[in-house]
């Protein structure tokens, strides 16, 4: 079952014109409209599957934020780099502040949160998926829950984490609103998106993996992202790249694209796209995928 939204789920202006059709490539193949909000720059999935039925969409192999062993030779350098990225990530959080407490939403098999853990943080994690979210808690020693309802009202965190999962929320106002309410003041709110205006996704088109149609329900541009400044009354503080992004999701589009390709020339073709992404993002801080922080008021 599909549901037409009338307001944008960002700004709640009724202003916003259709942008374009793109392809589910990864499982069913339907294809879905992109409307942009006029007002806030948003884009997203409308009409798009309700949060009840858009299960079916996310059973493919090569979601693999869900999965811990690698089944591909993708697969196996996703998990390679993941490592490198989670360090990063983890000295990000810990150049922040020194009180040490983190809710990671949409945390999936649970690498952030464990990780986190055996530094010393205090950490929960939020995971709808439930095998997912299984592998978490035996990670975590179940520090996972399945809602953010579940949450004491009066729990707060200094940072609270999203990557790679604000494009996935149907309730985005609501949700980012209760996510605020668990943040200590001054503490920080951190999201990871993907970007519709990189070089790789102006040169992929309707065949950029960035879209994930319908999975990917909304697509913030820099405008769109400062925007939470204004709705949820937050300071953003910084924009930092995902280098890494550009060459994973150039590989996507490649299968994509040319899905009889060889897997050789998929990758050759995938760090060239990543690596030319790259280098033009510098100009305008416009990379594959960006990290934006911000504090609370």
């Amino acid at each position: 079952m599909t549901e037409r939204l009338v307001k944008c789920p960002l700004c709640k202006s009724g202003h916003f014109l259709n942008y374009h059709e793109v392809k589910d490539f990864a499982v069913s193949k339907e294809i879905f409209l992109l409307t942009k909000c006029s007002e806030c720059q948003l884009i997203f999935t409308n009409p798009r599957p309700s949060a009840e039925n858009i299960g079916p969409y996310y059973d493919f192999p090569e979601y693999y934020s869900h999965q811990t062993h690698a089944k591909s030779l993708t697969h196996w350098i996703y998990n390679r780099v993941k490592k490198k990225n989670l360090a990063d990530k983890l000295a990000l959080l810990s150049s922040l502040t020194q009180e040490r407490t983190l809710l990671d939403y949409g945390c999936g098999a649970g690498d952030l949160i464990h990780l986190a853990q055996q530094k010393g943080w205090k950490v929960t994690g939020i995971e709808p998926n439930i095998g997912a979210r299984t592998i978490a808690n035996q990670k975590s020693k179940n520090r996972v829950k399945e809602s953010i309802h579940e949450l004491k009202k009066n729990k707060e965190y200094s940072i609270i984490t999203l990557f790679h999962v604000l494009e996935h929320i149907h309730e985005l106002r609501k949700t980012v609103k209760k996510l605020v309410t668990h943040l200590k003041p001054n503490g920080y709110l951190i999201f990871a998106v993907p970007n519709p205006e990189s070089w790789d996704a102006k040169k992929y088109g309707d065949h950029w993996a960035g879209w994930d149609v319908p999975r990917h329900l909304y697509h913030f541009n820099q405008e769109a992202m400062k925007q939470f400044q204004y709705i949820f009354d937050l300071n953003l503080l910084d924009q930092k790249p995902m280098k890494f992004d550009s060459y994973y999701v150039s590989l996507l589009s490649e299968g994509y694209k040319a899905n009889n390709a060889t897997l050789v020339k998929k990758y050759l073709n995938a760090i060239l796209s990543g690596y030319q992404s790259n280098k033009q993002a510098k100009r305008q801080n416009n990379y594959s995928s960006n990290i934006y922080i911000f504090q609370k008021k």
